[in-house]
């Protein structure tokens, strides 16, 4: 079963590559730093509750779907 933080980092570059956004288009317009986003995706990290939601609205899905594999 995958961790919760790899699973994010999937959803977040599917969700950024399926937009064309690149990492950088994606931190100015979301206003989280490139580094972060990049942490991220490479699943060593987990954004805390509100970039969740950030991240949710941004894209127009549930936090469920971000955070799990079988959305």
């Amino acid at each position: 079963m995958k961790s919760v933080e790899i699973i994010f980092g999937e959803k977040l570059k599917l969700l950024r590559e399926e937009n064309l956004l690149s990492q950088r288009a994606l931190s100015k317009q979301i206003g989280y730093s490139q580094a972060a986003i990049a942490r991220w995706e490479a699943g060593l990290t987990i954004p805390n509750i509100q970039v969740l939601l950030d991240f949710a609205k941004f894209f127009n899905v549930s936090t469920d779907y971000l955070l799990n594999e079988k959305f």
